[in-house]
């Protein structure tokens, strides 16, 4: 029994379709993205009935650009689809003589500090006709060739010294913050409930879990975060593996050393970057926001501090926090237990 025709619908553009796309990859499977995209254009105009303007208006392109990436195909193939450099044949070449390149570079070496200004003066002074743009041209070539070495301008009138932290470093990048206490973010900020008073506000929020722990000191010092380290050792569920804070004077000396005798790393964030201390950062807006914008506040620190202690009680336990689908930190918290010891 002979069968005229297709069984299924579109079965032979199908069927043509498969072979030459097959025949495309064995011929070379080394194109790239942009080559394979315009070798499928091409295909495809051959099997739409060769129509070039409904090719252009399926890929988007114009009909120059696909009649160049055309003739190109027929001349050599897939290779010539790729992409080529953009640089012009004819470029412009340098005008100027050695004499002049010499003379500028020996005036540069003898003034290291005068730019393209003053040479040109200097040159014209010595009977050369030069413009300003030449001179400045002349440098950039010779500092690409490697014949102008600049001279050293370290300030010698300032002495700067790197801070050496005994053992605060750089979060690494591939340090993972997985489970509540892996990494704790502390921050201070100013407080002044009364004119001529200032507080330190001390914070530190966990990643994970949201939770806080807040305090408030006289003064942000190293032996004021240091009591702040052991109140937050106290009052945090889980044990602390991580803290970041900033590079601020209080994180120092007595903090740091406190930190490393509990064998807690301790991560110091670069130099005027607070976005990535954005969990805290935030968290200290919460806190202005919705305790000290409200609140009466009394005339001693220590009414403060107690006033401090039943706010942060309610952010951990009875208010919701969106970044935890509207869960406590403390329900989080002890989800997140049931969740490890099921998986155990």
């Amino acid at each position: 029994m002979q069968v005229y025709g297709h069984i299924l619908p579109g079965a032979g553009r199908v069927a043509k379709a498969l072979p030459r796309a097959a025949a495309a990859a064995r011929a070379d499977p080394f194109l790239s993205r942009s080559a394979r995209q315009r070798l499928k254009m091409l295909h495809w105009y051959e099997d739409h009935g060769r129509n070039a303007r409904l090719t252009c208006r399926h890929f988007g392109v114009s009909p120059d650009t696909f009649y160049r990436w055309r003739r190109r195909y027929q001349r050599a193939g897939p290779r010539a689809l790729e992409d080529r450099s953009h640089r012009p044949r004819r470029v412009r070449q340098p005008t100027w003589s050695p004499a002049l390149a010499r003379s500028v570079l020996r005036l540069r070496e003898e003034h290291p500090r005068w730019g393209k200004d003053k040479l040109a003066v200097l040159l014209r002074e010595q009977g050369v006709a030069v413009s300003t743009s030449m001179v400045g041209r002349i440098l950039r070539r010779l500092r690409e060739a490697g014949l102008l070495l600049e001279a050293d301008l370290r300030d010698p009138c300032v002495l700067k010294r790197r801070a050496v932290r005994p053992y605060a470093v750089r979060k690494p990048r591939d340090y993972q913050v997985v489970a509540p206490g892996d990494l704790v973010q502390v921050d201070t900020a100013d407080l002044r409930p009364l004119p001529g008073v200032v507080y330190k506000h001390f914070t530190a929020r966990d990643m994970v879990c949201r939770w806080d722990v807040l305090d408030v000191r006289h003064r942000a010092t190293a032996s004021a975060a240091t009591r702040f380290l052991e109140i937050l050792q106290e009052r945090l569920p889980f044990a602390v593996r991580a803290i970041q804070v900033d590079g601020g004077s209080e994180f120092k000396a007595d903090f740091e050393r406190a930190c490393q005798e509990r064998g807690i790393r301790l991560f110091v964030l670069p130099p005027r970057s607070p976005k990535l201390n954005g969990c805290v950062e935030r968290a200290q807006r919460t806190h202005r926001e919705e305790f000290y914008q409200v609140v009466d506040l009394p005339d001693t620190i220590g009414e403060l501090r107690q006033k401090l202690r039943a706010w942060e009680t309610v952010y951990n336990t009875r208010r919701p926090h969106q970044a935890l689908g509207y869960q406590t930190p403390k329900a989080f918290y002890q989800r997140w237990l049931m969740t490890k010891t099921e998986r155990r």
